[in-house]
């Protein structure tokens, strides 16, 4: 006795769909209060302290000097599941257009007032992250950076060719 086509589609379907449904994506992080340190590092008010964040050199530039706190160089915020940042937006620079493809960002102004085109002053923000690993796209190198077709472009941001061309040239 053999299997009916209908029988070995239906067979198919039903395992297309175990897959599908069995299928799921995570970030990685393993969440909990706080990872104890080291067997070589005692538990104390050290381990929790960071002075990452004092006495910072910058440059000056056309975007933001960025100063991460991470598990990478403050290892007291394994498992929490978050991120630092301090940025400082020099004269003339601006805050590329991005996302964090793998968290949120809060972004609190510290001094200054950040705007959309170039800020006339020096502006300090701290930012919060909801992931020790956010990633970082930036629209600009990602839209025009890249080998997108110049008609795509040009259609998708209502634009003329010739300006698609010049972004596309300033990028590294």
């Amino acid at each position: 006795m053999g299997f009916s086509s209908s029988t070995i589609v239906t067979a198919l379907l039903c395992l297309a769909a175990f897959v599908v449904l069995s299928a799921h994506a995570a970030d990685p992080e393993e969440i909990r209060d706080f990872a104890p340190p080291p067997p070589d590092k005692k538990l104390d008010g050290q381990f929790f302290t960071s002075s990452l964040l004092r006495n910072i050199k910058f440059d000056t530039g056309a975007s933001a000097n960025v100063t991460p706190v991470n598990v990478g160089n403050f290892p007291a915020l394994s498992g929490l599941g978050v991120s630092n940042a301090l940025l400082v937006y020099p004269p003339d620079s601006v805050n590329v257009p991005h996302t964090h493809p793998r968290g949120t960002e809060t972004l609190f102004i510290i001094d200054g007032t950040l705007e959309i085109n170039k800020s006339k002053h020096t502006v300090r923000a701290y930012a919060a992250f909801s992931s020790t690993n956010p990633g970082l796209v930036s629209l600009p190198r990602t839209l025009f950076g890249v080998n997108i077709d110049i008609e795509v472009l040009t259609k998708s941001s209502e634009v003329s060719p010739y300006i698609i061309q010049t972004l596309s040239a300033q990028q590294p």
